[in-house]
C-alpha cells in the first residue's frame, strides 16, 4: 500500500495479480474459520471451565489452528479455479487498489455472469456459515451465563467484548461485498479499504486493551508521565499556543 502510494505508475503483473488474490482469500478465509475457533475456546472457558484444561487438549488446540489453514487454501484454490483460465484480451485496468477478485474477472474478454455467481456463492457461503456459527456460538455462551451469578456475566461481557467488536467489523464488510456483489463500486472500494486496513490495524489495539496486564502497563506509564500537573499544564500550553 505504501509503495503505491509513492508510485507513479501502479502496474501490477498477471502473475502477481493472482498472487495477491491467492493471498487475500487465503488469510481472509482462514481468519473466519480462526473466529470460530476462537468462539468455541471461549464456549469452552465460559460455559464449562472445570473441564477447560481437559477438552482443550494440546491436540485440539493444533486441530483448530490447523482447520483455519485449511479452509483458507480449499477457499483460495476453488476462487482461483474460476479465474485462472479466463482469457484476458480487453482492459487491463482494475478498479480498485488491489486485484478484488469480482473486479479482476469483469476483464475477460468472454461473459463472466456465471463465473462470478460462482465466486459470490462461494466467499457468500464462507462468510455467512463463519458468520452464523459465531452468532449461535456467542447466543449460547450468554444464554448460559446468563443464568449464573451477576459477576458471571460480566466477566463474560468483558471477555466476549473484543472478540465480537471483530467479529462486527471483520465480517460486516465481507458480507456487504459478496452477499450484495451488485452494489456500486465506490462503495465496495471503501469497504475493501476498511476490512484490509483498518481492521487489520485495530484487531492488536483492541486485543491487547481488554488484557489486564497491558492495561496495568498502561496505567503505570501515564501515572509515571503523564501526572496531573503535567496534563493540566500541556493542556494549557496547547490552548495557549491556539490563541496566538
Amino acid at each position: 500500500m505504501l509503495a503505491d502510494f509513492l508510485a507513479e505508475q501502479k502496474t501490477i503483473s498477471f502473475e502477481a495479480c493472482l498472487a495477491q488474490i491467492f493471498c487475500v482469500h487465503l488469510f481472509a478465509g482462514g481468519e473466519m474459520v480462526l473466529l470460530v475457533s476462537m468462539a468455541y475456546d471461549r464456549y469452552v472457558a465460559i460455559c464449562k471451565p472445570l473441564h477447560y484444561m481437559t477438552i482443550m487438549s494440546r491436540r485440539v488446540c493444533i486441530i483448530l489452528v490447523l482447520i483455519p489453514w485449511c479452509v483458507g487454501f480449499i477457499h483460495t484454490t476453488s476462487q482461483l479455479a474460476f479465474t485462472v483460465n479466463l482469457p484476458f484480451c480487453g482492459p487491463n485496468q482494475v478498479d480498485s487498489f488491489f486485484c478484488d477478485l469480482p473486479l479482476v474477472t469483469k476483464l475477460a474478454c468472454i461473459d463472466t455472469y456465471i463465473v462470478s455467481l460462482l465466486i459470490v456463492a462461494d466467499s457468500g457461503f464462507l462468510s455467512m456459515s463463519s458468520f452464523l456459527l459465531l452468532v449461535i456460538s456467542y447466543t449460547v455462551i450468554l444464554i448460559t451465563v446468563r443464568k449464573r451469578s451477576s459477576a458471571s456475566m460480566a466477566k463474560a461481557r468483558s471477555t466476549l467484548t473484543a472478540h465480537i467488536t471483530v467479529v462486527i467489523l471483520f465480517f460486516g464488510p465481507c458480507i456487504f461485498i459478496y452477499v450484495w456483489p451488485f452494489s456500486g463500486y465506490s462503495v465496495d472500494k471503501v469497504l475493501a479499504v476498511f476490512y484490509t486496513i483498518f481492521t487489520p490495524i485495530l484487531n492488536p489495539v483492541i486485543y491487547t486493551l481488554r488484557n489486564k496486564e497491558v492495561k496495568g502497563a498502561m496505567s503505570k506509564l501515564r501515572s509515571r508521565y503523564l501526572k496531573p500537573g503535567q496534563v493540566s499544564a500541556l493542556i494549557r500550553n496547547v490552548l495557549f499556543l491556539e490563541k496566538k
